[in-house]
């Protein structure tokens, strides 16, 4: 793990290179179909999120408005801090149901950091047990790992076939800041479910790195602040919109 240089709004540009030192890639032409929503739920990382797709070509905006997060073409959660305040937060924007809304109708999602986290059966924090969105399964718990939180830049192994990391090489690197992860994926009492793209880092011990299921996509890290690589990744995001 690369340690960061520095955190916040005061990140230039050289701060923000992939782990290659490459500069970020110009933003290519806005695309007039990829209006996203960037879910304003209380939780932090918002405006951030928005500026990076908005680099990426996206209309973005944050609001809390239920129509308009229902009608995008596409949908972002980000978050940060303890899963239970977000599930909170969430609950009272009734973000649940707007989440669930899109991926029954098979419209595009995608969730950072704690975002991700809480699309997950239930989190355990501190002996605390919160329900999740449960729209994946299993349960986001503390990482086992000697120093904590996970801080830094990693690299990340993504599955053949993705399409959120296409064309990301695996010696591209991206930024994590977290405690908490999925660190195995559940299996049926009749064999082992019907798995989704699974990417995976490790920090102490292997974790889910990102998701993609159909219309939700999820990621641990952040793209917005991932240089190069996060640039990419969200561009391929924004691709995927119907």
């Amino acid at each position: 793990m690369i340690e960061p240089k520095g955190l916040g709004a005061a990140w230039t540009e050289e701060r923000q290179r992939s782990a290659g030192g490459r500069r970020r890639r110009e933003a290519p032409r806005r695309r007039a179909k990829n209006t996203v929503v960037v879910l304003d739920y209380g939780s932090g990382n918002l405006r951030s999120a928005a500026r990076a797709l908005q680099r990426a070509g996206a209309d973005a905006v944050v609001t809390a408005d239920a129509d308009a997060a229902l009608n995008a073409r596409g949908l972002v959660v980000p978050g940060v801090g303890a899963f239970a305040a977000c599930m909170r937060g969430l609950l009272a924007v009734r973000g649940d149901e707007i989440i669930a809304k899109r991926l029954a109708g098979a419209r595009p999602v995608l969730g950072i950091c704690v975002g991700m986290q809480i699309l997950f059966a239930e989190g355990l924090e501190h002996g605390q047990r919160t329900a999740g969105c449960g729209v994946l399964p299993g349960v986001v718990d503390r990482l086992d790992a000697p120093v904590l939180p996970h801080m830094g830049w990693n690299t990340v192994s993504s599955p053949a076939g993705t399409r959120l990391l296409a064309g990301i090489g695996p010696d591209e690197r991206f930024y994590f800041v977290h405690s908490y992860a999925v660190r195995t994926w559940p299996s049926a009492a009749g064999g082992a479910l019907t798995r989704p793209l699974l990417t995976w880092a490790e920090h102490g011990q292997p974790f889910v790195a990102a998701v993609e299921d159909g219309a939700l996509c999820a990621t641990q890290f952040h793209p917005e602040k991932s240089g190069d690589a996060g640039a990419a990744l969200l561009e391929n995001w924004l691709g995927l919109l119907a």
